[in-house]
């Protein structure tokens, strides 16, 4: 009797006990934001702020690139990890959304795009993990990324991107965006070079990193030709019909003031346009 009592009792407690949270997955959306908590979840993102394959101009060769590379993988086949890196605003982000969003709209569903922060990459071995055990494939991005003098996380992620012992899942790339094309700043793999006891070995260990992506696509400033045509592509897609004369002067002196030509200024340029002409 007193045994049954027991039993009674101890189940009447696992009914009120919560359940335990069920692992996150890539399930439910085609792009997620990883947030390490606790607990650990993959955040749905309904819309993915971005702008077709087909508006971007100046990368032309790179898109072709990238988007053979990741097709290759939805489709099932081996692809490399690629980093993206250049001068700020030329469309290394901008591009590996487009991609992601154009093979999705070909076969939806095929891959989903998660994004993880600079700041959290020590828990990507435990996103990895979780994404090993799911079968869709994944790719795992990370924009504006770069490490500073003190910063051991660079150690981490060459881990990931090695594979260990476990080896990286097959069903997951890593992209990445970057300003500096070795992940650090020239000053500092300078100052490397010049105090350590071996100078070569010291500057191996900070850029062997950028060693790790077997796809480097570099992006550059666009002449004006370029940035003309992407306001041009990004007015035509608006349904607008602006004097051609008006609008080149205007996108003239908008970049003039800003100190330069890439696709983040003719975006800013366009929303600025497009609002002040709407109808």
């Amino acid at each position: 009797m007193e045994h049954d009592l027991l039993a009674r009792i101890a189940d009447a407690l696992d009914r009120l006990a919560p359940k335990p949270p069920l692992p996150p997955a890539p399930d439910g959306a085609d792009a997620f934001v990883w947030q390490p908590g606790p607990p650990a979840q993959l955040a749905p993102v309904s819309r993915v702020a971005g702008v077709s394959l087909g508006l971007l101009q100046g990368v032309e060769r790179q898109a072709r690139v990238l988007l053979d590379n990741t097709q290759r993988f939805a489709d099932g086949h081996t692809a490399n990890n690629a980093m993206l890196w250049g001068a700020r605003g030329t469309g290394k982000s901008s591009l590996a959304k487009a991609v992601h969003a154009e093979i999705n709209a070909a076969r939806p569903g095929a891959l989903a795009l998660i994004e993880i922060q600079r700041d959290d990459l020590t828990t990507l071995p435990a996103l990895l993990e979780i994404l090993r055990a799911s079968p869709r494939r994944c790719v795992v991005f990370c924009d504006d990324l770069s490490f500073e003098r003190e910063d051991a996380d660079y150690k981490a992620l060459k881990s990931v991107l090695d594979g260990g012992i476990r080896g990286r899942p097959e069903n997951v790339l890593f992209y990445a965006t970057s300003n500096r094309r070795h992940l650090m700043p020239r000053a500092m793999i300078d100052n490397e070079s010049a105090t350590a006891i071996n100078p070569g070995e010291a500057v191996e260990e900070k850029v062997s990193l950028s060693d790790r992506f077997g796809l480097w696509l570099g992006f550059h400033n666009v002449d004006q030709a370029t940035y003309l045509a992407m306001i041009e592509g990004y007015v035509r897609d608006a349904g607008l019909s602006p004097d051609p004369e008006r609008l080149r002067a205007e996108a003239l002196a908008w970049a003039m003031e800003r100190g330069g030509r890439s696709g983040r200024v003719a975006w800013q340029f366009f929303v600025d346009y497009a609002a002040r002409n709407a109808e």
